[in-house]
C-alpha cells in the first residue's frame, strides 16, 4: 500500500491543490476576489443570514383564502350561467365549500344541470405524465335545490397554483429593493421560504410581502348614507369599506370592478406638481385604458374608488373624462409608502394572503460580531489541535496536521464550489471536523505502533497499519455520516447547514487519511529510511495500559441506571427550558444605543403591552439583553404583532439586532421533526450495525447510544440550558460521535474474537479496550480542545449547542467502555460466530503482550 505510481501521486496532489485553490478566494474580501484574473476562481462562501445580516421568512399560503375565492367566484359563475340560459333561481349562496341554488320551475332542473356541469368539467392538473382534476361536484339534495361542492383535491390544486404565482410575485417585489442574492423557493405544498442577506429592514419587507395588492377602481355607491348602510342593511349590490387614514372612513362602494390592476403596466412614485406631496403615478395596457376612458366619460361628477385590499386608498370625484390610460393615485402617502406601493402594483397581485408563519432575522452588525467570534474560535480551536497532535506524535504528527489543513481547505473549497451556505452552525460543524478529522490518524498511528511493537519491521507495520485501520474508519465514519444525513434531510435552516459541513468533512477526512496521509507517509519513509517509530512527548504517558475495566461493569452499569432512570424522572417532572422552536413565540436580540442596557426598564415597559409572559435578560455584554414573549395562542399573526409592538416601544433607545419568531404551526412540527430524527438515526444505525457486526453489537451500541441521549437530555434538565433547534443537532452528533467510538472498540473486539478464541470474553474486551485506548484519549481531547475554543470563543448563540457536545464527548467515551463493551456479555456473545473465515495469519498469533493465550 505504500507505492504510488505516477498517476495517483499527480491525482492525489491535483485534489489537494484544487482545494486550495477554490479555497482561497475565502481569505480576500469581495472587491480583491472580484478583481481576481478570470482564470482563477473568484467565488466565494455564501454567508448565511447569521453571519452577514438579513431576513428568513417563511410565508404559508392561506388555503381559507383561496377557498373564499373560489366560492366566491362559483357564486358568480352560477349567476352568470342561469341568467344566460334565463332560468329562474332563488336562494343562491355559499358557505364553506358548498353553494347551493333553487330553481323555481322543476321542469328546468335538468337543463340547469347539465348548464351547471361547465363548472364541473376536469382541469389539467399539471403532473408528470398528465392526469385532471375535478373541482366541483353537483348534487341535488331536495326537489328543486341543487348544491355544488367544491372538491378538497381542487382547493389543493389552486392552492399548489397560487404558491407557484405567489412565487414569482414575491420575487419582483423583492428584486425591486435592490436586494442581492435573495433565495426563493418552494418548501411543502403550501409554503414559500424567502432568504433575503444583508437586508437592513426587516419590517420593510414584511409589509411588502403581507399584501395581497389587489388593486381596483370601484364606483362609490351615492344611492344611500354610508351611515345608514352600516346602520342598517346595504344593497346588495354594494358594500361597506373603509379607508386608510386614522381614524378611517367609511365608504359604500359598489362591488362591481370597473378597471382591476391586472390592466396595469407600470407604475411609479412620484410628486404631484401642485401640492408636492408624493403620489403614484399609474399606466394601463390597451385594454385597461379603453374601459377607464369609457368609465370615467360614463361617471363624471361621481367619486370613484381606489381600493387596494379591500381597503379604500383614495375616492376622488371624476372631474372630466380620463381617456389618455394612466392616472395617479394620491392619498397621505410618505416617499417610502408611495415607493411600496408602486413596487406592489408593478409586481403584481399576490392570489392569496402569505402569512409570515417563522421569522429569524438578523442584524448586520451582529452578523459581524458572528463572523468574528467563528473566526476566533476556529483558529484557536486549530492551534491547540494541530500542537497536541504535534506533541503526541512528533513528526507523524507534523504530517498529520499538514493531512488537516488539506482536509479542511477541501471542505472550504467543496462548500464553495456547492454553493452551500455557511452558517453560525457550520462553523462549528468546520470546527467539530478539525477534532474529529484527527481520530482517523490516530487509528492508523496507533495501528502502526502495535505493528512494529508485535515485531514487523516499520515498513511492514507502517503497510499493515494502514490496511487494517481502513474498515475501523470506514465503520465509524458511515455511522457519523447517517446521522448527518438524516439531520440534513429532517432539519431546516441552520441545522440543514451544520449537517452538510459535517458530512463533506466525513468525506474529505476518509480521503486525506487513505491518500494523501498515506502518501506522505510513504514519502517519509523512502527518503529518511527510519528503523524505527518517532516519538511524541506524550509517547510513554499513554502507552501500555493495563487496567480492568469490566471488573466494574456492575458498579457502572448501576451507576448508568440510575443517572438514566433519573434524567427521565426529571425531564418527566421538570419543564426543560424549550427555546421557541419548540414551544412557539418570540426572541428578540437588543443592544443599547448609549451605555448600558437596563434590563428591569425594559421589563416594565414590556409588561405594559399585554403580551403574557415576558423574560428579559442581559445577554453577552452588559449592553445586550435577550427578550423572550410567550407564543400569543391567537394564531400567526398575533406573533407577527407582538414584534411589531416590541419594535415600537424599544427602538427609540435600543437597536434591534435579532429577531426569531416561531408561530405553533412550525414549533409543533420542529419539534416532531427533532423526534423522528434522531429515532431515524438510530433505526439505521442499528441496520448498519447489525449488517457489519452482530446483533450482539447493534443492541449493544443502541443502548450505549440512547445512555449518551437521555443523559444528555438530563443535563439539559439539570443546567436549565435551552433547548433549541440546534440543541437536536447536537444530540444527532452526539448520537454519531457515541457511535464512532463505540464502532472503533467493537470492531477490536471482533478483530480480537478471530485471533483469540480461546480468551475469555471478559479479558477479550479487557485487551481490546487497553488496545484503543491510546487512541480514545487523543480523539477525546483533541475534540475537546476544538469544542472549548467554540464554546469560550464562538459567541453566545452557539454556547448550548458546544456545551451538549462537550457532555456528550465526555459521556460518549465513558459509555463506549463502560456501556457498550459489557453489553456483550449481558447478551452472551460468543466467539464462534467469528471463526468463520478466519484468517490464517491471524490465527497463528496467540499472544497478549508476549504471553501465550493458548
Amino acid at each position: 500500500m505504500l507505492y504510488f505510481s505516477r498517476w495517483k501521486t499527480t491525482l492525489i496532489w491535483l485534489a489537494v491543490l484544487a482545494g486550495v485553490v477554490f479555497a482561497a478566494p475565502n481569505l480576500l474580501d469581495r472587491q480583491q476576489a472580484a478583481n481576481l484574473p478570470e482564470w482563477l476562481p473568484s467565488k466565494q462562501l455564501t454567508l448565511g443570514l447569521d453571519l452577514q445580516g438579513g431576513s428568513y421568512m417563511l410565508l404559508q399560503v392561506e388555503r381559507q383564502d383561496i377557498i373564499k375565492d373560489r366560492l366566491t367566484t362559483t357564486v358568480d359563475d352560477v349567476r352568470r350561467l342561469l341568467r344566460e340560459a334565463g332560468i329562474g333561481y332563488t336562494g343562491l349562496s355559499g358557505t364553506g365549500q358548498i353553494v347551493q341554488v333553487r330553481i323555481r320551475d322543476e321542469s328546468q332542473i335538468e337543463e340547469a344541470r347539465n348548464i351547471l356541469a361547465e363548472l364541473t368539467e376536469p382541469v389539467a392538473s399539471g403532473l408528470l405524465g398528465g392526469g385532471s382534476i375535478v373541482e366541483a361536484t353537483i348534487e341535488e339534495t331536495q326537489s328543486g335545490q341543487l348544491r355544488i361542492v367544491l372538491t378538497d383535491d381542487g382547493i389543493t390544486y389552486r392552492v399548489s397554483s397560487a404558491v407557484a404565482q405567489s412565487i414569482e410575485v414575491v420575487r419582483k417585489r423583492i428584486d425591486e429593493l435592490g436586494t442581492t442574492e435573495p433565495v426563493i423557493q418552494r418548501q411543502g405544498a403550501d409554503r414559500i421560504l424567502v432568504q433575503v442577506p444583508g437586508l437592513d429592514d426587516p419590517e420593510r419587507l414584511k409589509s411588502l410581502l403581507n399584501q395581497t395588492a389587489k388593486l381596483a377602481f370601484r364606483m362609490v355607491d351615492t344611492s344611500m348614507p354610508v351611515q345608514e348602510a352600516m346602520d342598517g342593511r346595504p344593497p346588495a349590490t354594494s358594500e361597506v369599506l373603509f379607508s386608510t387614514d386614522d381614524p378611517p372612513i367609511p365608504y359604500l362602494i359598489q362591488r362591481s370592478v370597473l378597471v382591476s390592476g391586472e390592466n396595469l403596466v407600470d407604475a411609479q412614485a412620484g410628486y404631484d406638481q401642485r401640492t408636492n406631496e408624493p403620489i403614484v403615478s399609474f399606466r394601463f395596457d390597451s385594454k385597461g385604458g379603453q374601459r377607464f376612458g369609457q368609465a370615467t366619460t360614463q361617471f363624471v361628477g361621481l367619486p370613484f374608488a381606489i381600493v387596494l385590499d379591500e381597503q379604500v386608498i383614495s375616492a376622488p370625484v371624476i372631474r372630466e373624462p380620463i381617456l389618455g390610460g394612466s392616472g395617479q393615485i394620491s392619498g397621505n402617502f410618505t416617499v417610502e409608502s408611495a415607493n411600496d406601493l408602486a413596487i406592489l402594483l408593478r409586481a403584481g397581485a399576490l392570489p392569496a394572503t402569505l402569512t409570515v408563519i417563522e421569522e429569524r432575522t438578523v442584524g448586520p452588525g451582529l452578523g459581524a460580531d458572528s463572523i468574528a467570534a467563528g473566526e476566533i474560535a476556529g483558529l484557536i480551536g486549530a492551534v491547540l489541535v494541530l500542537a497536541f497532535m504535534f506533541v503526541a506524535y512528533g513528526m507523524l504528527g507534523f504530517i498529520a496536521n499538514l493531512a488537516l489543513i488539506a482536509n479542511v481547505s477541501m471542505i472550504i473549497a467543496l462548500l464553495t464550489m456547492l454553493g452551500a451556505t455557511l452558517t453560525l452552525p457550520g462553523i462549528a460543524g468546520i470546527v467539530l471536523t478539525v477534532g474529529m478529522a484527527v481520530d482517523s490518524n490516530v487509528l492508523i498511528y496507533e495501528r502502526i505502533r502495535e505493528e512494529h511493537r508485535s515485531g514487523r519491521s516499520l515498513i511492514q507495520a507502517i503497510d499493515a497499519g494502514f490496511s487494517r485501520a481502513f474498515s475501523t474508519i470506514l465503520d465509524a465514519n458511515v455511522t457519523t455520516l447517517i446521522a448527518a444525513i438524516i439531520l440534513f434531510y429532517l432539519g431546516t435552516g441552520p441545522v440543514r447547514g451544520f449537517a452538510i459541513t459535517l458530512a463533506i468533512g466525513i468525506v474529505t477526512t476518509v480521503f486525506t487519511a487513505f491518500t494523501f496521509t498515506r502518501w506522505m507517509v510513504a514519502e517519509w519513509v523512502r527518503r529518511k529510511r527510519p528503523k524505527t517509530m518517532p516519538k511524541g512527548m506524550l509517547d510513554r504517558v499513554i502507552r501500555d495500559f493495563t487496567f480492568r475495566f469490566m471488573t466494574f461493569r456492575r458498579f457502572t452499569f448501576v451507576l448508568s441506571a440510575v443517572a438514566s432512570v433519573t434524567a427521565m424522572v426529571l425531564f418527566a417532572t421538570v419543564n426543560m427550558n424549550y427555546g421557541i422552536d419548540f414551544k412557539g413565540g418570540s426572541m428578540i436580540e437588543v443592544q443599547a444605543k448609549d451605555g448600558n442596557a437596563d434590563v428591569g426598564d425594559i421589563r416594565a415597559r414590556l409588561s405594559e403591552l399585554n403580551l403574557g409572559d415576558i423574560q428579559a435578560q442581559e445577554f453577552g455584554t452588559p449592553r445586550d439583553v435577550l427578550i423572550r414573549v410567550q407564543a400569543q395562542g391567537g394564531g400567526e399573526n398575533a406573533e407577527q404583532t407582538v414584534i411589531t409592538l416590541v419594535r415600537a416601544e424599544l427602538e427609540g433607545d435600543y437597536d434591534i439586532r435579532r429577531v426569531e419568531v416561531v408561530g405553533p404551526t412550525v414549533s409543533g412540527e420542529l419539534a416532531q421533526a427533532g423526534t423522528i430524527a434522531v429515532i431515524a438515526s438510530l433505526m439505521a444505525i442499528l441496520v448498519y450495525i447489525w449488517f457489519r457486526f452482530e446483533w450482539q453489537f447493534a443492541l449493544g451500541a443502541i443502548i450505549a447510544t440512547v445512555h449518551d441521549v437521555v443523559l444528555t437530555i438530563g443535563i439539559f434538565v439539570i443546567s436549565g440550558i435551552e433547548f433549541n433547534l440546534s440543541s437536536i443537532a447536537a444530540v444527532l452528533t452526539i448520537v454519531g460521535y457515541s457511535l464512532n467510538d463505540t464502532v472503533v472498540v467493537y470492531d477490536r473486539v471482533r478483530e480480537n474474537l478471530r485471533r483469540y478464541k480461546k480468551l475469555p470474553l471478559t479479558q477479550l474486551l479487557d485487551l481490546s479496550i487497553n488496545q484503543m485506548l491510546p487512541r480514545t484519549i487523543l480523539t477525546s481531547v483533541t475534540t475537546l480542545l476544538a469544542l472549548l475554543a467554540l464554546f469560550i470563543f464562538g459567541g453566545e448563540v452557539i454556547q448550548s449547542f458546544t456545551f451538549a457536545m462537550i457532555f456528550g464527548v465526555l459521556v460518549g467515551t465513558y459509555s463506549s467502555i463502560f456501556i457498550a463493551a459489557p453489553v456483550l456479555i449481558l447478551f452472551k456473545l460468543r466467539a464462534d460466530n467469528f471463526r468463520v473465515g478466519l484468517d490464517s495469519e491471524d490465527a497463528g498469533e496467540l499472544e497478549v503482550d508476549g504471553k501465550s493465550t493458548a
